[in-house]
């Protein structure tokens, strides 16, 4: 379409056609709509590409100078068909259609690929918990697995839920311990160990 504006631009004697009662209408004298080629899509009027008949004035006053717009002689026409043709191959898209079992497939492993990611998150981080002791190591308050839940939604951005921790009781005293994981069977063991884990370390403060 650009190239057309522009050919219809370098046109010689375009200023001089303003003239010409073929194209435009002067004097107090009426003449037919002239035929034109859209560069683009107009509202109400045509799609790019189209042939349409407009008012001379229209054209001479508006479409013209917009570059909207060209006569309809073999020239342009010529040029309008070889864009047409160039901006359908740009603008094909091939849409495939996709089951609904394709679909679930598609999302499944998605889902998986985002479980295993959280699950490497939580094996290589360290949850860090301070606590006040009463009696040697012992704890004033255990961490239970309610806790370790929302610090791992705090520190760590991985939501999980207390199933998914394997903790017979709160943990009860200073130090630091592995908290064996329950995810879904489908998350690939991480390399050299037996199962996913979470390390907590329990600190004073």
């Amino acid at each position: 379409m650009a190239a057309a504006r522009a050919a219809l631009l370098r046109r010689p004697g375009l200023g001089a056609a303003a003239a010409n009662p073929v194209l435009f209408s002067g004097h107090g004298l009426r003449y037919r709509k002239l035929e034109v080629i859209l560069t683009t899509t107009i509202d109400k009027l045509g799609k790019a590409g189209e042939t349409v008949k407009v008012a001379p004035g229209h054209f001479r006053n508006y479409l013209m100078p917009k570059m909207l717009a060209v006569p309809n002689i073999d020239k342009f026409a010529i040029l309008m068909r070889e864009q047409s043709k160039l901006y359908k191959r740009e603008e094909e898209v091939v849409v495939k259609e996709v089951s609904k079992e394709e679909d679930d497939a598609r999302q499944a492993e998605e889902k998986l690929k985002q479980c295993q990611a959280a699950a490497k998150r939580l094996d290589n981080a360290l949850l860090v918990f301070r606590r006040f002791i009463s009696e040697g190591i012992e704890l004033r308050s255990p961490v239970t697995k309610d806790e370790i839940v929302s610090e791992v939604a705090r520190q760590l951005n991985v939501n999980i839920y207390p199933d998914n921790l394997h903790l017979v009781s709160p943990l009860s005293s200073l130090g630091e311990f592995e908290v064996p994981l329950r995810l879904p069977r489908a998350i690939p063991r991480p390399e050299g160990k037996l199962q996913w884990t979470l390390k907590v370390k329990i600190r004073r403060p």
